[in-house]
């Protein structure tokens, strides 16, 4: 084991001092990468994130979590194998972008409300990219097109999903966490319990968690920013001292064997690093490459998240007991289903992209700012209330057939 970890560290060693090499034979570049990654944190990431970061703290704090997970948990537990409270993680996640599921379920873990087995599960499918983010940045910005927010969306959070049912056997052999044992009485009025109990247990006053709240949105976002600006450098650096090209010959040669473009293996490299330099690498790709493939690739990199996006997971999960590696695992099959769901889906949606595209006009940088804001949030909008209204319906269903049920059962 020692010696196991005498070569990894070692080998970072190496990497840090080739990277501290190349930021001193290129400063330009790197300045310029560094002044990129800012102005990413600043225009997207801190408007999209903090005001997700500071809400969700304030909804733990006032027990509202506690309340969705007692009424979601006969759903979420058969279905995905994790307390209903994961039903909030999963609402939040998709509506605010990474990283907030990994952040929602470590405060969890924290709170003894999941194990290990249930985090990772967790985790593995509720860090997604944001809507505004898929939409506004990656549809409208880099692609010019509005309606391809539709095949995207499909693409990446149904393909959350499937990474959600799949890692349903992810740790077949661990126990449930309490949550799921049964507690008797009407499940409104235990939600209502756990909710009231929570807060008791939490005792902040408003003014006190509401500041609380804050400071630790702000340090979270501030290594968001830290983490974004450092794999833009890195990236830059590395690619202008040519250590990039072996890297992109070998994605070129993995692109060809599945019949996409091997031009568009920047895009791909850029994405492994950060997700929104693989985007727009991906948009302004050649207009000779299949739209069909630009996008596929843009799905694979939004559903892998790019490393900026897995070191944050890892400093969120740093202190937990929760592993890195099923999670690096769900984001490469996510990665790919969500790309092959692009290329499955292109065609029949081509009819429904000529109806939006009536209502959805193409981006203009000239626009009015508030055409933009008039364009995105109604899509954005009915994607998050479109996940919530399938956890609803979910429930509603799953109440109705035990209620069947019971009154079959009952009459025997």
């Amino acid at each position: 084991m020692q010696k196991r970890n005498f070569t990894a560290a070692l080998l970072i060693s190496c990497v840090v001092i080739a990277i501290i090499i190349c930021l001193f034979a290129f400063p330009d570049t790197a300045l310029k990468a560094a002044l990129r990654g800012v102005s990413i944190w600043w225009d997207v990431l801190f408007p999209a994130l903090f005001p997700f970061l500071v809400i969700s703290d304030i909804m733990l704090g006032f027990g509202i979590v506690h309340f969705f997970g007692t009424l979601l948990d006969p759903m979420m537990r058969p279905v995905f194998r994790i307390p209903g409270i994961g039903g909030f993680v999963m609402a939040m996640g998709f509506a605010a972008g990474y990283p907030v599921g990994a952040k929602l379920t470590s405060q969890l873990w924290e709170q003894q409300l999941v194990n290990r087995e249930e985090g990772e599960r967790l985790v593995a499918f509720t860090t997604s990219s944001d809507p505004i983010f898929l939409i506004g940045a990656v549809s409208v910005g880099f692609f010019h097109d509005a309606s391809l927010a539709i095949i995207l969306a499909a693409a990446h959070y149904g393909g959350s999903l499937l990474i959600g049912l799949m890692m349903r056997f992810h740790g077949r052999k661990s126990l449930p966490s309490p949550q799921s044992i049964k507690s008797k009485g009407w499940i409104w009025k235990r939600a209502f319990g756990a909710m009231h109990l929570a807060r008791l247990k939490d005792g902040r006053s408003i003014g006190t968690l509401l500041s609380q709240s804050i400071v630790q949105s702000l340090g979270l976002i501030f290594v968001v920013g830290g983490l974004v600006v450092f794999f833009s450098v890195v990236l830059e650096v590395l690619t202008a001292a040519k250590v990039m090209n072996v890297i992109y010959v070998l994605i070129a040669s993995v692109l060809q064997l599945t019949g996409l473009p091997h031009e568009l293996s920047q895009a791909v490299m850029n994405g492994v690093f950060e997700v929104t330099l693989g985007a727009k690498a991906a948009g302004n790709a050649s207009a000779t490459i299949a739209l069909s493939s630009k996008v596929a690739i843009a799905a694979f990199i939004l559903s892998w998240g790019g490393l900026s996006v897995h070191a944050q997971i890892v400093s969120l999960l740093s202190h937990t007991n929760m592993r890195y590696r099923p999670f690096i695992f769900a984001r490469f099959i996510h990665a790919m289903i969500s790309a092959a769901i692009v290329l499955v889906i292109w065609e029949p949606m081509q009819a429904f992209r000529e109806q939006t595209a009536v209502f959805m006009p193409q981006f203009d940088a000239n626009s009015p700012l508030t055409s933009f804001i008039k364009l995105m949030v109604p899509i954005s909008g009915s994607i998050i209330i479109g996940t919530l209204a399938v956890i609803v319906a979910l429930f509603v269903a799953y109440s109705l057939l035990k209620l069947v049920y019971e009154k079959v059962g009952g009459t025997r």
